[in-house]
Formats: C-alpha cells, structure tokens, sequence
C-alpha cells in the first residue's frame, strides 16, 4: 500500500509552502526519517523526513512548485528489503530551479536566472517595509575590547571545563544590551497603530548566517540566561541554521536584535532595524588602533558599535546613552560576568 508524502504543518500562520530541493528522486530508496525534500517558507526552510524504510514511487510537486498544508506532494512504496541506492551528495547551497537555461548575450557575457527563494523574497519585504514605514537613525560610538579579551583569556580554561563551550563575544553584548533597554525601554518598545508598548521582558534576537538566507532566532527571556546559556543557545542557532533545521517559532518575535557583521570583518555599517522592534545593534571587528589614554597614546583593541533606531520613539539622547550604557558595561565587564 502506498505511504503519502504530506506538506507538515511549519507554523501556526503558514498555510502555503514552496516545493525547495527534493533530495531523493524517483526510484532511490530511503530509510525511515531520511530527509526526502525541503519544505520551503518565507520564514525557514524544514526537511521532510520518511515516514518509513522503502522507495519513492512518485513526485507530484517538483522543485520551486507551491503546495499547502496537508497537499500529498508524492508516494512511497514501504519496502523495506530494497537495496539501498548510492547516496547523493548534499552541497551547503541551495540547487538552482530547474533548468535556469543560460540567457538575453555575447560570448563570455552569459546570465543565469534563478526564482528568489520564499526566504529571501521575504527578507527583501521586511528590509524595505522598515526603510518605508519606520524613520531609521544609525548613531554610533566605539568600545575598547581590552577587558573583554582580558577576562576571556583568564576565564576561557575554567568556563570551557564548567560548562563545555566557549566563553565568546556575543554573551556580554547580549547581556550588556539587556542592561541598556532595562535604562532605555524605548528601544525595546514598539509602535502599534496610535501607541506605544513598552515591552518589560527582553528577547533578543541574534542575526546568523543560514543555509538560505540571514535569519534571527530568538533568545528567549535574555534577562534570565547566564552566559554559559547564552553561549549554548547562540552555537545550537548557528549549527541548526546551516542545516536548515531552526524552527519557526524560533524566528518570530523578538523585541530587540544583535547583528554581528564582524565575523565577516565588516569595519563599519548601518544595521536595519527588524518591525516591528525598535532598534539594532550592529557589532564590528575588532582593530588594534592607536588611541588615547591618560594622555598617553597607546594601542587597544577597538570596535564600533552602530544603533539603528525607529526615530518616531526613541529621540538621539536616548540612542546616545544606549550606546554609552553598553560601552561601560563592555569596557567594565567584571560586574556583567559576577552577575550572571
């Protein structure tokens, strides 16, 4: 008797998905939970697993197709005595659409179409609903690393042994800014039709690069994790957004969000504020620089900080002492780190 494939259910206001890369084709064999297609939203991508050991008989939806929730997009004959074909080879990136032929050109000038995928399509909209509707407003500053750098190197051994992960950068920036909107609830506020909701919990979101696209999982109630659940929730982000797996109540919601544009070595940039959150805090790498110190000049480990911020609720003073709160936490890390 034939097993169907079903579209899952991927989020509670997802009714339509997109066919992506079927990883098995027509005739290959498969094991019970093997991957078999990726389900494509505009939110996160999902693997479809096998309902049970056999063979895909049929493929009733092909690559870049819509489907809704609970649509058959194939067949499988549960056989499992079938010799197990060679496995395909997965690259990280995504296959292109079916065929994108080589265009509209002369020799050594050739195009490639490809159709958006629903992520990216996605992220386009959110970009460009927050440059229309929101008065964006970067201010900047800039922090010394020294005491960071200083109290990860004496801690990293002990922290690593304790909690089996890397004591890294982001954690103190998480809780540096939870400390900040705790002193500026505007920027963890929102703009709702006629007011203005000050939000008294802190999710903040941390921009990572996935397999598709940017995407912000959510850290949930940052104010109550330590840094060690910090660092936890920010490697599982970044592992499952490389494989596609982050789910999409991970992605929704958010009152604040943390991009690090330094990992890609990223010297300076105006960050894009998420809507409906209020603010962004855009991290960059760390330069030694000369700079002055007890009117001696010296050279410290520097990064510029960039807060973009919704300009219809939080004025420039506010911005200002934002930055200049996780400035001091940052350069003075000790009472973060005892903290938590």
């Amino acid at each position: 008797m034939a097993v169907e494939l079903i579209v899952p259910s991927v989020g509670e206001s997802i009714t339509e998905v997109e066919i992506g890369d079927w990883l098995k084709k027509q005739g290959e064999t498969v094991d019970q939970d093997e991957p078999v297609v990726v389900i494509e939203t505009d939110k996160v991508s999902v693997e479809l697993p096998a309902p049970t050991t056999g063979t895909i008989t049929k493929l009733l939806k092909q690559t870049g197709e819509r489907a809704s929730v609970g649509d058959v997009i194939g067949y499988m004959d549960p056989s499992p005595s079938a010799r197990k074909a060679p496995a395909r080879v997965r690259t990280a990136d995504p296959a292109p659409a079916p065929d994108p032929a080589p265009v509209p050109v002369a020799s050594g000038r050739e195009e490639q179409i490809v159709p958006m995928t629903p992520i990216r399509k996605r992220i386009a909209e959110r970009l460009v609903e927050a440059k229309n509707t929101a008065a964006l407003l970067t201010t900047f500053n800039e922090v010394d690393m020294s005491a960071v750098q200083e109290l990860r190197r004496r801690s990293q051994e002990s922290f690593q042994s304790k909690y089996g992960i890397k004591l890294g950068l982001t954690s103190f920036f998480v809780k540096a800014s939870v400390e900040a909107l705790k002193v500026v609830p505007q920027i963890n506020s929102e703009i709702r039709g006629s007011d203005i909701v000050y939000r008294k919990y802190y999710d903040i979101g941390i921009a990572v690069g996935g397999g598709k696209g940017l995407v912000v999982p959510v850290l949930r109630n940052a104010e109550n994790m330590s840094f060690a659940e910090i660092e936890k929730a920010i490697a599982d982000f970044a592992d499952r957004a490389q494989k596609n797996q982050l789910k999409v109540d991970e992605l929704q919601g958010g009152t604040f969000t943390i991009s690090n544009g330094g990992i890609y070595g990223s010297m300076l940039s105006t960050p894009i504020v998420n809507p409906p959150q209020s603010g962004v805090l855009g991290l960059h790498a760390i330069e030694d620089r000369p700079v002055a110190r007890d009117s001696k000049v010296v050279i410290r480990p520097m990064m510029y900080l960039a807060l973009t911020y919704d300009h219809r609720i939080v004025d420039g003073r506010e911005a200002v002492i934002f930055l200049k709160h996780i400035k001091e936490d940052i350069e003075e890390p000790l009472r973060l780190f005892q903290s938590a």
